[in-house]
């Protein structure tokens, strides 16, 4: 299993099969990132409801829990972020993620 920390380090570049969009396993399916979208935003787009306030990292109101992957946060969240949750309202999937999250 993978460490599932935010990294605020530029995001890698993407080459061969990781250049494909992002996946994001959730309990219930498997989301594709689209380029430049946040996390959040690629929840809503399939469904999701996912509990915000900011859409900036200020507030945490949508930290989720992070079950494998990594995330990448272009601006560095105001909101505390343990080990194994993220953001989504201002981080991207670096590769593929898994988050404890169901579409309600």
């Amino acid at each position: 299993m993978s460490d599932a920390i935010g990294t605020l380090a530029p995001a890698p570049l993407a080459t061969g099969e990781a250049a494909a969009a992002p996946r994001i396993h959730t309990q219930d399916d498997v989301l594709h990132a689209e380029p430049g979208e946040s996390l959040l935003e690629t929840l809503e787009r399939h469904g999701h409801r996912v509990e915000f306030q900011c859409r900036s990292g200020y507030c945490g109101a949508c930290r989720t829990p992070l079950l494998a992957g990594k995330v990448h946060y272009p601006a560095a969240p105001l909101a505390f972020v343990s080990v194994g949750e993220c953001l989504p309202c201002c981080c991207k999937p670096v590769g593929a993620i898994r988050l404890d999250i169901r579409k309600g």
